[in-house]
Formats: C-alpha cells, sequence, structure tokens
C-alpha cells in the first residue's frame, strides 16, 4: 500500500515538474552552431525523417519483397517527390492572399509547407507511378509507423517554435492553454497532435496484431484516422477560409477522407483466430 501511494506521488510530482518545464519555456528555442542561431524545428524535423527512414529500412528488411528492388525504389523516389511537391503547394495556398502579394512567390512557395500538403502529394505520387508501371497491389502498410514516428519528432519541433511559425493554436481560457511566445494563452496543437499520433500508433499496432486484412488496409486506416484528426484540429488553429467555412488544409482533408473512406467500404477485414 505504501509502495503504490509512494509511486502515484512521484508520478503526480514528476507531471508537475514537467508541466512547470513546459510553461517556463522560452519560445522560440533555439540552438547556437559555428557563431550562428538556428530555429531548433528544422533540426527536428530532420531528425525525425532520419528516424523514420531508418525504421521503414528496419521493417523493409524484414519483410518479404513483394514488388521487387527496382519497383520499390521508384515508388519510394515518387512519393518523395509528390510529398516535397504537394506539402509545398498545400503550404503556400493555406494563405492566398499573401501568397499573390508576395514579391517572389516561388521564394513564397519554397518557405511554406505542411505535412497534410505532403501526405497527399506523396499519395498522389505514388498511385501515378504504380499507373505506369502497371501495379495494382497496395505498398503504403510498411510505411504507417515510420510515419507516425518521424511526424511525431517533427511536431516537437513545431512546438518549440512557438508562435514564430504557422503551427500554434488560437487563445483559449481552458486549462491546456499554454503561453508560446506571446501574451495569450493559445492551445498547444502540436502536443495535441502528438498524444494523439501516440494513442493512433497504439491503437494501428494492435489492429495489426488482431486483425488480417488485405494489403494496405494498415495504411488506410492511418491516412483516414490523421487525416479527420487534422481536418478538426484545424478548427482551434488560425487560417484563411477558403470555401465554405474550410481552409485550404481542411479542404484536402476532406477530399482524403472522402476517398480513404471509399476504399475502406469495399475492404475485406477478419478477427485472427
Amino acid at each position: 500500500m505504501n509502495r503504490l501511494l509512494f509511486f502515484r506521488l512521484s508520478i503526480s510530482e514528476m507531471s508537475f515538474v514537467y508541466l512547470l518545464m513546459l510553461t517556463a519555456i522560452e519560445f522560440p528555442v533555439t540552438i547556437d552552431l559555428f557563431g550562428k542561431t538556428f530555429l531548433l524545428h528544422p533540426f527536428m524535423e530532420g531528425l525525425g525523417m532520419f528516424m523514420g527512414m531508418r525504421y521503414y529500412q528496419l521493417l523493409k528488411w524484414k519483410d518479404k519483397e513483394s514488388l521487387g528492388h527496382t519497383n520499390s525504389l521508384l515508388i519510394v523516389i515518387a512519393a518523395a517527390l509528390g510529398a516535397l511537391i504537394g506539402s509545398h503547394i498545400i503550404g503556400s495556398l493555406e494563405r492566398p492572399e499573401e501568397l499573390l502579394s508576395a514579391v517572389s512567390k516561388i521564394r513564397y512557395i519554397w518557405l511554406n509547407n505542411t505535412i497534410v500538403g505532403g501526405l497527399a502529394g506523396g499519395l498522389l505520387g505514388v498511385e501515378l507511378i504504380k499507373k505506369i508501371l502497371g501495379k495494382k497491389e497496395s505498398t503504403g502498410d510498411l510505411m504507417v509507423f515510420p510515419l507516425i514516428v518521424a511526424i511525431m519528432i517533427g511536431r516537437i519541433g513545431c512546438f518549440y517554435t512557438g508562435i514564430f511559425e504557422q503551427t500554434y493554436g488560437l487563445p483559449t481560457e481552458c486549462p491546456l492553454g499554454m503561453y508560446l511566445g506571446d501574451a495569450y494563452r493559445r492551445h498547444p496543437v502540436a502536443l495535441y497532435e502528438i498524444a494523439f499520433l501516440i494513442l493512433l500508433f497504439i491503437l494501428l499496432q494492435w489492429f495489426k496484431r488482431r486483425f488480417i486484412g488485405q494489403n494496405g488496409v494498415l495504411f488506410q486506416l492511418f491516412m483516414l484516422s490523421y487525416f479527420s484528426f487534422r481536418f478538426l484540429l484545424d478548427f482551434i488553429k488560425p487560417r484563411a477560409i477558403i470555401l465554405f467555412g474550410m481552409s485550404t488544409i481542411q479542404i484536402t482533408c476532406l477530399i482524403v477522407i472522402i476517398y480513404y473512406i471509399y476504399l475502406l467500404k469495399n475492404a475485406h477485414i477478419e478477427r485472427k483466430v
């Protein structure tokens, strides 16, 4: 009983200390290298991509090759190019007025990106190359958990940037509100997303152990879940309304949601015995 009470007190104290650490952060968090100061955000994004790729390579090494090495490489390249283009196009269209008034539109497009556009662009790139190669089998299941890990690590960098990039929430009076670099308590949307991704990682691992589905079902569930979450999350973020009360990101999310509902409607899933 005493041990249980001590454990509960320890967890409570650690949580309190952690919350104090979060509220004591000075935004944006930077690092000094070679006499210059850099935002932590791009380093965390780079770390996320590195860890995600290493995780994917590990899973790929354990998996029996079904598409062949050349085809798999072409699909990865198409996904990467599609993600690069999609992330910058959707990111730059989030605030059309700023894009139209930008002195250098190419520079503005290059400096703005979003993971929503990256995932959507990667999807288009993969589907296009599969059509060229004449392949119909789904290829995304192995990428699900590496993607979740990569996005989670990248979101740590988003959080530590505070209000100095477009990755923060609206002002709020709820207990979860935090000061992110200005005079307002705001929704820490990056932390919300990290919590959601941890839960999604656990649920999809559970699904993988308990159910058998056709190739691609796991990826479809991931995409449907993530884009649904992002569609809702954007209601508590600063956004430019484009159409029917929705932002560019929300319109993109809605298109992807409809697409994956259609795919999952015809999916065959059985419980493992």
